[in-house]
């Protein structure tokens, strides 16, 4: 894609020549996880799973200015990407760090939310709306469809001893349902499908680790992240 004005500059083709090469790494990286977490190969997946979001953190830093509209955005969606990394780190290891991990998302979810209240510049490119219409029908909609998994997962939390978890797990639910909400009201069908990823994937895997484990359920979750953070760093672009 060429900017407004003219031919791209050098330094502009090779940052998103750079941009494309690390988005493949993380594809490839994301086949090579979601093949090991299916056949039950840990150490591949130590590797595998933490290069996913190594590159798509390296990718979003990459991508030139005049290869997207959402400058501000940007850097915000890296900070928020780093966090998504630190939490896959600390929950896929052996020992029990879900409440650091969940904290280094809840963390990414507020970065997320920060980066989507930036508008775009110049303005109106691409759209950017937030009628009280559109959020509040986007609510609904996410409330409806989180509220079944989460009484699920709350009555796990309170029956099976995990009642420290409750606050802590409300509050995430609540910030990734506000970075769901305002991902489908920015006008970009990337931000929107990839938040909504977002939301199936933790749910999978909330359901999963506390209210009883589904058939390939750990494979579900890997496979709806990385889509997720994927096509959130893809919503950067224009």
């Amino acid at each position: 894609m060429l900017p407004r004005g003219g031919p791209a500059p050098t330094g502009s083709v090779g940052g998103v020549t750079a941009f494309w090469i690390l988005f493949g790494v993380a594809a490839a990286s994301a086949l090579v996880d979601w093949t090991a977490v299916a056949r039950g190969a840990r150490r591949i997946e130590y590797a595998a799973k933490p290069a996913v979001l190594a590159a798509l953190t390296l990718a979003a830093a990459v991508l030139p200015a005049d290869h997207t509209d959402l400058l501000h955005r940007k850097w915000w969606f890296v900070a928020a990407l780093a966090c998504s990394l630190a939490g896959d780190v600390l929950l896929m290891l052996p020992r029990d760090l879900f409440v650091p991990g969940l904290s280094a998302f809840l963390a990414g979810h507020v970065l997320f939310i920060v980066g989507l209240l930036q508008p775009p510049s110049p303005p109106g490119n691409p759209p950017f709306a937030f009628s009280p219409t559109g959020l509040a029908v986007a609510a609904v909609v996410v409330a409806a469809a989180a509220a079944g998994p989460a009484y699920l997962i709350f009555r796990s939390l309170l029956r099976g001893g995990h009642r420290e978890l409750v606050v802590p797990v409300a509050v995430y639910l609540v910030a990734i349902g506000t970075m769901a909400v305002l991902a489908a009201n920015i006008g970009v069908p990337a931000a929107t499908a990839g938040a909504a990823l977002f939301v199936v994937s933790d749910t999978v895997l909330a359901l999963n680790r506390f209210v009883r484990p589904l058939r390939h359920g750990d494979v579900a979750v890997h496979v709806t992240y990385h889509l997720a953070q994927g096509l959130l760093v893809l919503s950067l672009l224009h």
